[in-house]
């Protein structure tokens, strides 16, 4: 199988020529696999692709690994505070644990050192081609693939290769989704993203209006509430606020304990709500609105801090906004605010500006793929999209296993082309399946599973495709 060089450059000996359809140069790379992205979902693809074989080349558009986990990044996410929200155990690759003298939720920069030794480890540097980003992917025959890149920020010529598959890892947290309010245009204040979101030194001494009550939002205003000389924390409805700690542990590994056992969705909502009862004791008392919804209905928001700042009057809760004005913005219940600085921490969708939505079963072209798994993609065989995930835990573990049965199913079209082609049926027949009980319908939700549930489905799927 053709492999790339040690600097991740495809070998000129391994590449033949082609033709795309519209009479393009193609360097066909014959049985290798293109990943798009060296985050950590990109990573471990090309790990357990090579593990089973598979020559890989993976397209980074940015200089260093790590994707949404390197601040450094233009499209990360990521600002200087930032600590895992799901404990170490629940986190880490499952081949490639985390060093046990580390924090229960290490901060970003220990993520980044663990990615780098990570690809060491594994020797995926070479399977990388930095500074490359991809301008787009076509499906030839006999479910190929023809990739075009080109130097980040347009610089060169485009050059395309043909390849057996493509799975794709760009992330979903790196296109912000900004909301749409009247007079937005008009008002005279500073507006940002939190995607440009940094540093508490943006905060320091203004007033500051925070818009979203997911963990980036809850985060940024707690520290406006150390930072900032007034903050109004703005959401839509009532959540619950779950603390990273329940008697003495890490609180999703209480909960997963929960779930091994089997105890029924019905009674962990009893015993989180009683819980919080004990401990909190009821959040309308603060001024938080009443959630309109039971836990686990929602992304769990894991913020020890924000009651607390809340209960010190260091933050002001306030609903949505009603509309904005030159110089305030007026909420939904009448009141008027003067904040210098309004930031949305409103999230992000997903974009695959290299590929034709419709190929993802996204007719609508919102970023909302109709895949099984939230991985497999109906009537193309030989793409995947890893790590398209929101899950009640931590991710990569379950990026882990996608990547394994996307390796396994590339195998068993050489190998076993009957359990392929029945697992291809399945893809069709399942796509668009959930993994998360009842939760709120919002773009928000669209990727939610539960990480059991997603699991057990992973490995029932693993078992059908070798015929165990």
């Amino acid at each position: 199988m053709p492999t790339p060089t040690e600097h991740g450059r495809p070998d000129p000996e391994t590449t033949t020529l082609a033709r795309s359809h519209d009479g393009r140069p193609v360097s066909d790379r014959g049985d290798t696999v293109c990943v798009i992205g060296a985050g950590a979902s990109g990573l471990t693809a090309i790990k357990n692709l090579a593990e089973h074989g598979f020559g890989v080349d993976c397209y980074e558009r940015e200089t260093g690994i790590g994707g949404a986990w390197n601040w450094r990044h233009d499209r990360s996410p990521v600002y200087a505070s930032t600590h895992l929200i799901s404990s170490r155990p629940f986190t880490q690759f499952p081949d490639f644990p985390m060093p046990d003298d580390w924090p229960d939720y290490p901060h970003h920069s220990r993520l980044l050192s663990y990615f780098e030794r990570y690809a060491d480890h594994f020797d995926l540097r070479r399977h990388i081609w930095f500074g490359t980003e991809v301008v787009r992917i076509e499906p030839v025959a006999d479910d190929r693939w023809d990739v075009t890149t080109r130097s980040t920020g347009g610089y060169g010529p485009e050059r395309t290769s043909r390849y057996a598959a493509v799975l794709i890892a760009n992330g979903h947290n790196w296109s912000p989704k900004l909301p749409r309010y009247e007079g937005l245009e008009q008002f005279r204040g500073e507006v940002m993203h939190a995607s440009s979101y940094k540093d508490p030194a943006q905060l320091r001494g203004k007033r500051v209006l925070v818009v979203g009550a997911g963990n980036t939002g809850c985060d940024i205003a707690v520290e406006a509430a150390q930072q900032a000389s007034h903050c109004w924390h703005s959401t839509r409805r009532g959540y619950w606020y779950a603390p990273k700690y329940v008697f003495g542990r890490p609180a999703d590994q209480v909960n997963d304990t929960l779930l091994a056992l089997r105890v029924p969705l019905w009674l962990r909502q009893w015993l989180y709500h009683r819980t919080l009862r004990l401990t909190v004791g009821d959040l309308t008392r603060f001024g938080l609105p009443e959630p309109d919804h039971r836990v686990y209905e929602t992304h769990p928001i894991a913020n020890s801090q924000l009651v607390y700042h809340v209960g010190h009057g260091a933050i002001t809760p306030v609903p949505d906004i009603a509309r904005l004005h030159p110089h305030s913005v007026e909420l939904t219940d009448g009141r008027q605010i003067d904040p210098e600085l309004v930031i949305f921490a409103t999230g992000y969708l997903p974009r695959f500006e290299f590929l034709d939505a419709k190929i993802l079963g996204d007719d609508e072209g919102v970023g909302r793929p109709r895949l099984w798994l939230n991985a497999f993609v109906p009537n193309y065989p030989t793409l995947a999209v890893a790590g398209l995930l929101q899950p009640d835990s931590g991710l990569f573990p379950l990026v882990h296993w996608q990547a394994v049965l996307f390796a396994r199913l590339l195998h068993s079209r050489m190998t076993r082309p009957q359990r392929a082609a029945a697992f291809a049926a399945r893809v069709t027949s399942r796509a668009g399946e959930r993994y998360s009980g009842r939760v709120k319908d919002s773009t928000r939700h669209w990727f939610e599973v539960g990480h059991v549930d997603y699991l057990r489905a992973l490995e029932r799927a693993l078992r059908d495709l070798e015929g165990k």
